[in-house]
């Protein structure tokens, strides 16, 4: 069964950093794609970034340049180092891994609430 355990979420003022967390379990990093998504209050989940078993990266435009996604199969982690957050920023950001193949091994965490202030 896989778990996915978000970490590193907080407040913070426009123009700081911030580093999120994702711990999983139950998953191969060798064939899995684990990724971040957010999800502002009255808005649909949206792609961050993703990364997979072979560390190609992909980021949503609103993002390239500030936050950067990465992976540590040892730990079984991955990780988002947000820098230069604006408000719009702000929202609840949860980690997925899947099977890029396999739809039904879609797994998602609970999510970490990002906020930023101007």
């Amino acid at each position: 069964q896989v778990q996915l355990v978000e970490s590193g979420g907080g407040l913070v003022q426009a123009g700081g950093s911030l580093r999120l967390s994702c711990a999983a379990s139950g998953i191969r990093p060798s064939v899995y794609t684990m990724g971040w998504y957010r999800q502002a209050p009255g808005k649909q989940r949206e792609l961050v970034a993703v990364i997979t078993s072979g560390s190609s990266t992909n980021y949503a435009d609103s993002v390239k340049g500030r936050f950067t996604i990465s992976r540590d199969n040892a730990k079984n982690t991955v990780y988002l180092q947000m820098n230069s957050l604006k408000p719009d920023d702000t929202s609840v950001y949860y980690c997925n891994a899947k099977i890029p193949w396999r739809p039904s091994s879609d797994s998602w965490g609970r999510g970490t609430q990002v906020t930023v202030s101007s």
